[in-house]
């Protein structure tokens, strides 16, 4: 930043009173702080980076103090980064107020693929950290492992379970997998079956592999018992809380046997202890009996979860958690978001896949499709029904799914137009079609661009449609305001 920059971001902090998720403040009236290593760490590890301002006493109501010499703290601050791995390159700054010098150091975000970055002094496990709102904190052994995972492509779904015997597997469920791998791979028919596990990766050096086990074996948690699903209904809007008789649970299930049997477990699970309500159609006169949750969506969640979860070492012991509240359904799920992927990209991009072979199988098995279609479909559904959009979170290792039974109100839908759909509303005034629409939003799938971003404010009568009767028509036009 200029010298001009840095005494804006001052007044900044004067105005906030806090530290932040990209800023830390050091005093460093008398020295230089002798322990930047955390911040260093914790700021390169995040895509953000991040900002650390000397000359500010957090501890004396935010005061302006001064650094003790800009020129020696600079120094020392780069001798400090030159102590992590990768080395931290900042971009210091010096700037003079009311006869004070204030110095900034912005530490960049290094490429994920050389994360964590770490203090060599204390080595990779205990010298890694990161930024949890302002406070500094260490790595877990899992979110060490997570980089590492990423940068060498490990393939856990394919690890080696050395207990499981090949005899052990449901011999029809394999057999009918390996009849569906030679009919839609001609390639394929040719090779034996002992071939074709080996390349389908079934076995690994004549090892069951991991997928296999959680596919076709008989029982796969006699080998991985916290690969499970525990399904819980709660009285309440918290856990802790009690039913009338003080019961903590409504219902509570732990969910065992293959993925598809997992899969089709929980979604019963599911439908005994969510309730249905009848509607009349305004426009039919006809009923309808609808769920309080749209199934498609939470089949979606669930499968997701049970394929892209983590199944490394460091989570085998951690159970996929299914919570049904009063007021919302959670699914958490062990393992955050794979690879480069950021939230706000979930839906919108191709994610790295971390369990490839898994996916691709279930894909021939006819369970899922591995399109990457599941978050869309998911906020589909809740369009649809007229609830509350799901929300996404990412926390430390684990990445949870919400689901609120909550109507989504109009007013709500308009200050959501108002705030991500204004832009669209002003490209929209002249007419566009599908295509203009899903470039101008950078969007690769114009279906996605139109169902998650036009038909929310179609809905709510601020966009409309050229021709309204044919609303799938390749003519049809979509436009604010009037023509």
């Amino acid at each position: 930043m200029t010298a001009d920059e840095l005494l804006e971001k001052l007044k900044e902090i004067q105005k906030m009173k806090c530290e932040t998720q990209t800023i830390e403040l050091k005093k460093a009236k008398e020295g230089c702080p002798k322990r930047l290593y955390d911040t260093l760490s914790s700021f390169s590890n995040q895509d953000e980076g991040g900002i650390i301002l000397f000359g500010i006493d957090e501890e004396d109501g935010y005061r302006e103090t001064g650094v003790y010499d800009a020129q020696d703290l600079q120094k020392k601050v780069n001798e400090q980064c030159l102590q992590m791995e990768p080395v931290v390159r900042p971009l210091l700054t010096v700037a003079e107020k009311e006869g004070k010098n204030f110095v900034s150091a912005e530490i960049p975000a290094i490429d994920l693929s050389e994360r964590p970055c770490y203090y060599r002094g204390h080595g990779r496990i205990k010298g890694s950290y990161t930024r949890i709102g302002d406070s500094d904190e260490p790595m877990t052994d899992y979110e060490i492992y997570s980089y590492e995972a990423f940068r060498k492509k490990y393939q856990d779904d394919i690890r080696e379970v050395e207990r499981a015997a090949f005899s052990s597997l449901d011999s029809e469920e394999l057999g009918t997998y390996m009849k569906k791998l030679k009919t839609g791979k001609p390639n394929l028919a040719g090779l034996t079956d002992r071939e074709i596990c080996e390349l389908m990766s079934i076995t690994r050096n004549s090892h069951v592999t991991l997928s296999a086990v959680m596919l076709f074996s008989l029982y796969p948690q006699a080998y991985f018992p916290q690969l499970c699903i525990l399904a819980t209904v709660i009285p309440g809007v918290e856990i802790g809380e009690t039913g009338i008789m003080g019961e903590r649970f409504l219902d509570n299930q732990r969910i065992e046997g293959s993925i598809p049997e997992m899969l089709q477990a929980t979604m019963q699970f599911v439908r005994k202890n969510m309730k249905t309500k009848t509607i009349i159609s305004n426009e039919t006169g006809e009923r309808e009996d609808r769920t309080e949750y749209p199934l498609a969506a939470v089949r979606e969640a669930i499968l997701n979860a049970l394929v892209h979860r983590d199944y490394s070492i460091h989570t085998e012991g951690m159970p996929i958690q299914l919570l049904m509240f009063e007021d919302r359904m959670e699914i958490h799920n062990p393992g955050g978001i794979y690879g480069r992927m950021k939230m706000d990209q979930l839906g919108k991009v191709q994610p790295d896949t971390r369990n490839p072979v898994l996916a691709v199988a279930l894909e021939n098995l006819g369970i899922t499709e591995n399109r990457y279609s599941g978050i869309p479909t998911m906020r589909r559904e809740f369009h649809r029904f007229g609830l509350k959009p799901p929300e996404f979170l990412d926390q430390r290792g684990r990445f949870i799914v919400r689901f609120y039974n909550q109507v989504q109100e109009k007013e709500d839908i308009g200050k959501r137009a108002e705030g991500e759909g204004n832009s669209l509303l002003v490209f929209c005034r002249t007419p566009r079609t599908r295509k203009e629409i899903s470039e101008y939003l950078g969007l690769s799938s114009v279906t996605y661009a139109i169902q998650t971003h036009v038909m929310p404010l179609v809905e709510s009568g601020l966009i409309h449609l050229s021709i309204p009767d044919k609303p799938q028509s390749p003519k049809q036009l979509f436009y604010s305001g009037k023509i």
